[in-house]
């Protein structure tokens, strides 16, 4: 039981860092070196389900953490 949990773990933290790494927001790079011209946008559309996803994916890697720990 506590194997499938570990492989369980392991594969939400690969989808919370691909749910991550999905994430844009503003110019990407540009922002760390001086870029201008940015400007606050509210999310919309695929970002939005994108960023619940990440918050849901997020609790549930949480969970099976101390899941693990428990069991």
């Amino acid at each position: 039981m506590n194997q499938i949990l570990i492989y369980a773990q392991i594969a939400i933290s690969i989808i919370l860092i691909v749910l991550i790494a999905l994430q844009q927001r503003g110019a990407a790079l540009g922002g760390a070196f001086g870029g201008g011209g940015e400007f606050y946008s509210s999310r919309r559309g695929i970002q939005k389900n994108i960023y619940y996803a990440t918050i849901v994916v997020a609790g549930l890697f949480i969970a099976l953490g101390v899941l693990v720990l428990v069991v």
